[in-house]
């Protein structure tokens, strides 16, 4: 095995100095061009390798922040993820993924892996662990929350518009003529007890029927289809749990977009028709939500600004300009992407028409 080369071979190579090695590995703006291109060619033909167990040891830094999410294969949390990660490049991070599960267990110990230097920062997108959990571990390192769940004890948070979105999505149904609206995601016992696992789903339920009130809509709880899992199946199952039970129904929100989906493939598998028969919204706007026949409609929280404003808020923390500073509690910004999925090519006649009560059918055979 040949000798390990160093930093000052490569330095020597170049003819600079040790010094200018380091600041072209750091990304170090002082090096000019030239230099840099020069140093990264002499690593690349000696073969110098960072020691990156040494270097961490005397900074005190990884270089990695952690992201915790609930599970990685939905639209919503991917295409998250890949924000936050794209977000974090610019800092030199690298991002660590974790999928929690939305399991209390796996989420602490994200935040226990923070606790324990693994990484530079958390940011941790919450749905069971609560702020006394957080303070019970007694955390030192820098976390950023993203959701429902303020921790707050001097935690930065990143709420989406539960509220107000689903607010907004549930008035713009009611204009268009529609009172007869199902809610899909509710939480199990949503009427009986609080939703203090998916408080998203709490939220968004309770921006639904503030719609209602204020349009002078009745609520009717038969419409509202509870789902503990929020994925396209389970919008499939809703439609056919809906339809089954014969309640006349003109329109459907779907707690996410990934529901609203499934709403509508359910319901073109029962013949019905979109936003002819039946209007379908969602909630995300994922980019699927562009594509999918007919475009949905959805609540668009700004997605952009919830990866960067996280990532920046945990940078300020990790470089110690924030220290003693308040936690900070913003709200995203968002806006109501209107698409084909409720509005279609409509006329005032035309939606009036379609908001009459639909007439029950049975299921489609499925027999050969």
């Amino acid at each position: 095995m040949g000798q390990t080369v160093t930093m000052q071979d490569v330095a020597r190579d170049v003819g600079v100095s040790a010094m200018t090695v380091s600041n072209v590995l750091n990304n170090r703006t002082s090096v000019g061009p030239d230099v840099r291109r020069r140093v990264l060619a002499s690593i690349e033909r000696l073969g110098y390798r960072v020691n990156v167990a040494a270097r961490n040891l005397r900074s005190g830094r990884t270089g990695i922040i952690g992201l915790a999410v609930p599970e990685v294969d939905r639209p919503y949390t991917s295409q998250l993820t890949a924000r936050i990660i794209t977000a974090a490049q610019p800092f030199g991070l690298r991002v660590i993924v974790e999928q929690t599960g939305a399991t209390r267990e796996d989420e602490l110990d994200a935040v226990a892996q923070s606790r324990l230097r693994v990484y530079d920062g958390l940011i941790l997108a919450a749905v069971r662990v609560s702020a006394s959990d957080i303070d019970r571990l007694r955390v030192s390192g820098p976390i950023v929350m993203l959701g429902e769940r303020n921790a707050g004890h001097g935690i930065d948070h990143i709420g989406t518009p539960n509220v107000d979105g689903a607010r907004a999505v549930t008035e713009h149904l009611v204009s268009l003529g529609r009172t007869r609206i199902a809610l899909v995601g509710a939480c199990p016992r949503w009427d009986t007890e609080p939703d203090t696992e998916y408080e998203a789903g709490r939220l968004r339920v309770q921006g639904y029927r503030a719609a209602l009130e204020s349009a002078g809509v009745p609520f009717r709880p038969e419409l509202v289809i509870e789902r503990s899992i929020w994925d396209i199946q389970s919008g499939v199952e809703a439609a056919n749990d809906l339809f089954n039970a014969g309640t006349p129904f003109d329109a459907v929100f779907g707690l996410t977009d990934s529901l609203a989906f499934g709403v509508l493939r359910g319901l073109a598998d029962l013949g019905l028709h979109v936003p002819d028969d039946v209007a379908v919204a969602g909630f995300d706007n994922v980019r699927e939500a562009q594509f999918s026949i007919p475009r949905l409609t959805t609540v668009a929280p700004d997605h952009v600004q919830i990866a960067t404003r996280a990532v920046q808020l945990l940078v300020d923390r990790i470089e110690g300009r924030r220290d003693g500073s308040g936690a900070v509690d913003l709200t995203a910004d968002w806006t109501l992407e209107v698409r084909e999925s409720t509005v279609g090519s409509a006329t005032p006649s035309s939606v009036a028409r379609r908001a009459t009560r639909l007439a029950p059918r049975p299921l489609p055979s499925t027999a050969s």
